[in-house]
């Protein structure tokens, strides 16, 4: 492990994001001493919902538009349903997750959230977990779906749901590591 400052984005819709998807990988990396920085495409807060329900919201670090993968030793795209959907209709959005992707750092996506790699068009050859309703969409971009727990894939990891959040985190931790060594 390097002696650099670890910098974690967590990419996010200003609405509709799963707060679990959210919170508990925020406090994984957290735990690790690292550092998370919440981007979304407007400042101000992004409301996180249990479900369907509104529970909470979270102060937006740096829009999308001024952050720069450079700055970032890993992404996280947690989902929901309304978050990812808003999300791909964001061009500032799709581009900065196609950039991360194809930089070769790790990228995380939960659920929904394969839904912005869809858009970004970064998932030919690629095999992939999510929510199982968006297995054809993620064929259709090329990729293999797959219903398990995690699945890595080179530099992307992925996971269907808030059930399997401990391993989409050990993944996520083991792929920064890895990164950094």
């Amino acid at each position: 492990m390097t002696d650099k400052h670890i910098r974690i984005a967590f990419l996010t819709a200003n609405e509709g994001i799963e707060a679990k998807e959210l919170t508990e990988p925020w406090a994984a990396v957290e735990q690790q001493g690292w550092t998370p920085e919440l981007i979304s495409p407007e400042s101000g807060e992004a409301t996180l919902f249990d479900h369907l329900t509104e529970k909470t919201s979270q102060k937006v670090d740096r829009t999308v538009a001024e952050a720069k993968v450079e700055d970032y030793d890993a992404l996280v795209l947690p989902g929901g349903v309304a978050n990812p959907d808003a999300l791909r209709t964001d061009k500032d959005a799709v581009a900065f997750v196609k950039e991360f992707l194809n930089s070769g750092k790790p990228v995380a996506a939960i659920c929904h959230a394969p839904w912005v790699l869809v858009e970004a068009d970064v998932l030919k050859g690629r095999t992939l977990a999510s929510w199982p309703s968006l297995q054809t969409d993620i064929r259709n971009a090329g990729g293999q779906w797959q219903d398990s727990e995690v699945v890595e894939d080179d530099n992307l990891i992925t996971s269907r749901n808030p059930d399997d959040i401990p391993a989409f985190n050990e993944a996520l931790v083991r792929a920064v590591t890895r990164a950094q060594a």
